[in-house]
């Protein structure tokens, strides 16, 4: 199994890289790999069935995009490779904190936005290699007013019923998912507008619930 301690007379870092754009994928492998600098692409793919039946498994490192829409949680694939011993670094074109924090809390040991520059990812790189965490400087300030903003509190129930209703179904559609009646749906969004305007934030409308919902990371903007 490859090591994740290195030293400067170790080979180049073997990266795999996946992403479900092949052309994003093309470009990615062709600006990272560079054993001249330390990191080798030995595998690329645009799946995650593709990535874990590769022979080259296990690598020193996966960069793999947040949101392959294959249904399987990106928190599920991050424990998956740390169990067999591979680093992973997460990169999104949505790079919010709550995203970066659920990724981050799963096993992540760096998350890079895809508006950085190649030399941010290949830094990510590195410091995963050696098991060490990373985030550019502006994600850093942008995790830390998240994790020090006050928290409303909110139950489970709530916050499914908000998410579902700020994604737009009706009281009628998020009762049905929910497995309850259209009045509960009511209280649990009641109860949730009612912390957060304890702690200050305005979600009284659907419309500002879905701008609080794309800032948290709830919903992806279209």
């Amino acid at each position: 199994m490859a090591s994740l301690e290195r030293d400067e007379t170790n080979q180049p870092i073997r990266v795999a890289i996946v992403d479900d754009h092949q052309l994003v994928l093309d470009g990615l492998v062709a600006s990272v790999h560079d054993p001249k600098n330390g990191v080798a692409v030995v595998t690329s793919s645009t799946t995650w069935s593709g990535l874990i039946t590769s022979p080259q498994l296990p690598v020193d490192v996966v960069v793999i995009d947040l949101r392959l829409e294959d249904g399987i949680p990106v928190a599920t694939k991050i424990r998956a490779l740390t169990v067999m011993g591979v680093a992973t670094v997460v990169m999104s074109r949505h790079a919010d904190t709550a995203s970066v924090t659920a990724a981050m809390n799963a096993g992540a040991l760096g998350f890079v936005a895809k508006t950085e520059s190649v030399r941010e990812l290949i830094t990510a790189i590195h410091s995963a290699a050696n098991r060490q965490r990373h985030l550019s400087a502006s994600l850093s300030a942008a995790l830390e007013e998240f994790e020090s903003a006050p928290n409303p509190g909110l139950g489970r129930q709530e916050m499914r019923a908000l998410v579902l209703y700020a994604g737009g179904r009706s009281i009628k559609e998020v009762a049905s998912d929910m497995m309850t009646t259209e009045e509960t749906v009511k209280s649990y969004i009641k109860r949730g507008r009612r912390k957060y305007r304890l702690i200050g934030v305005d979600v009284g409308t659907r419309v500002l619930l879905r701008r609080h919902g794309l800032r948290e990371g709830w919903l992806i903007a279209e």
